[in-house]
């Protein structure tokens, strides 16, 4: 009797926790003029099915780009894209959130272009407080430019999820002050969507050029889903705090399916991080220091961040230099980091531990 009673309670128990758990609402497919305005060259947006869905036009004179009439927030952003196809270098198709201020705040989706037959790389970041700093990259497991695939952020008081498809792939907590980092909490943002040439940077740290004979470079939209707490710009906390389905209990973290799922997808493709790295420090450590020793301070500085050693066996390092001086070192590593909230490597601590090692 006992026994069949702990039994029965434990299943009540798993049954409650299950229902603190919860995927995102399907989102609510909608014209484009329903939440959105054009932002620049309007005639580089292409209007289809009455305005259920644009392309966005980039050509060497201009890219193009769109924002939601209002400023939100928390709330649950979603967006069908279809990605630039072929010859994409240089190009970045963007879908972020982003406040009006010096010191904003933005949640970001960037997606990189690259050369025929190379995977997109997408790239996510989380600015707070005009701070940045915090990209992941991964390549998707699919090729985005066959077909829409749906990129959706949740973003509540306790957790910031970005999704592809309903996969998370990303989760960015609101349990990072204990480390320093601000969480973004007070500062309604925009919507913005745009497709423009960032070929200083985009592509392998801006050696890939774009190449304009391929022009005009579309960019494929529909969906437009807004469901989030609409807000002045100068409001600091939303009206309706506790009350949408995207601030309930279940959402505050994911449950242990969703993580599964973080996992297996981000575990099923390659990450790739791009570090900038001062002139400085390559300079010191490529003229000076041995290749092994050149390893091993990547090794120290990638597990400070990383939170865990990578196996450089399985890490393809190549530093290139870009005409403005600035060095990028491509770190494509085979292992998933199961660290959610990284930050990239910056010049600093690798400068340090080449200093301390020259001395």
């Amino acid at each position: 009797m006992g026994s069949s009673l702990l039994t029965v309670c434990l299943i009540f128990a798993s049954l409650a926790s299950a229902a603190l758990c919860a995927n995102p609402r399907r989102p609510v497919d909608v014209q484009f003029g329903r939440n959105y305005v054009p932002t620049w060259a309007f005639d580089h947006i292409k209007y289809f099915n009455g305005g259920s869905e644009i392309q966005l036009h980039l050509d060497k004179y201009t890219g193009t780009g769109f924002q939601s009439k209002g400023s939100y927030l928390f709330g649950h952003f979603s967006m069908y894209i279809k990605m630039v196809p072929g010859d994409s270098a240089g190009t970045v198709t963007a879908f972020y959130l982003s406040s009006q201020n010096a010191e904003h705040d933005e949640i970001d989706f960037e997606f990189l272009g690259n050369r025929t037959g190379q995977p997109y790389i997408l790239q996510t970041n989380v600015f707070t407080g005009g701070k940045g700093d915090k990209e992941q990259r991964i390549y998707l497991w699919f090729d985005p430019t066959l077909a829409y695939h749906r990129y959706s952020i949740l973003w509540n008081m306790y957790q910031i999820v970005f999704y592809v498809d309903d996969v998370p792939i990303r989760v960015f907590k609101n349990s990072s002050k204990d480390l320093g980092v601000r969480f973004p909490f007070d500062q309604p943002m925009k919507i913005y969507n745009s497709l423009w040439n960032a070929d200083d940077w985009a592509t392998r740290g801006g050696l890939e050029k774009t190449d304009w004979s391929k022009a005009p470079f579309i960019a494929a939209y529909k969906g437009f889903h807004i469901d989030g707490c609409e807000a002045s710009v100068n409001a600091k906390f939303c009206a309706t705090q506790g009350k949408r389905w995207w601030d309930q209990p279940e959402f505050r973290d994911l449950d242990a399916l969703q993580w599964r799922r973080l996992r297996s997808a981000t575990r099923s493709v390659r990450h790739c991080y791009t570090i900038t790295i001062a002139a400085l420090f390559y300079w010191l450590c490529a003229n000076n220091v041995s290749l092994h020793s050149q390893l091993y301070f990547v090794e120290i500085c990638v597990h400070c961040v990383f939170g865990e050693i990578i196996d450089l066996r399985s890490v393809h390092m190549v530093p290139e230099m870009t005409k403005k001086g600035v060095v990028v070192l491509n770190i494509v590593a085979e292992k998933t980091l199961d660290h959610v909230n990284v930050a990239p490597l910056g010049a600093l601590p690798m400068c340090m531990h080449c200093i301390k090692r020259l001395q």
